[in-house]
């Protein structure tokens, strides 16, 4: 398959002349990003999987994956450590729940702790 993407609908074809349609996977999941007040972020204290290390995972997030990115590099800067954004998520090393629950809140986002 020299083609991006995955065909589409169709598993297989006897037809020798079929010509597969494929997905363009350069597009976005979410063409746009809703707005501060319209987003309802859940986030937990997580370490599974991490060798016992703490990470604060943000999720929910719905819009582009620029706009994840900038979001996650803002909370990294603000709370002066380490991170990801991947598959969707923040993570942010470290217990950093209620100062990223206080600056989501002040710029407006839903947020909702999750867990103890």
């Amino acid at each position: 398959m020299s083609k991006k993407g995955k065909p589409t609908g169709i598993v297989y074809s006897t037809n020798p002349d079929f010509n597969y349609e494929y997905e363009d996977r350069d597009t976005p999941w979410h063409a746009s990003t809703l707005p501060p007040q319209q987003q309802n972020l859940k986030i937990m204290l997580d370490k599974k999987q991490r060798r016992g290390k703490k990470v604060s995972l943000i999720t929910g997030f719905i819009g582009t994956e620029n706009d994840l990115k900038e979001l996650g590099k803002m909370l990294k800067l603000k709370c002066g450590a380490g991170g990801t954004v991947k598959n969707g998520e923040i993570l942010i090393q470290g217990d950093f729940i209620d100062k990223i629950f206080n600056l989501l809140l002040k710029t407006k986002y839903k947020i909702k702790k999750i867990g103890g």
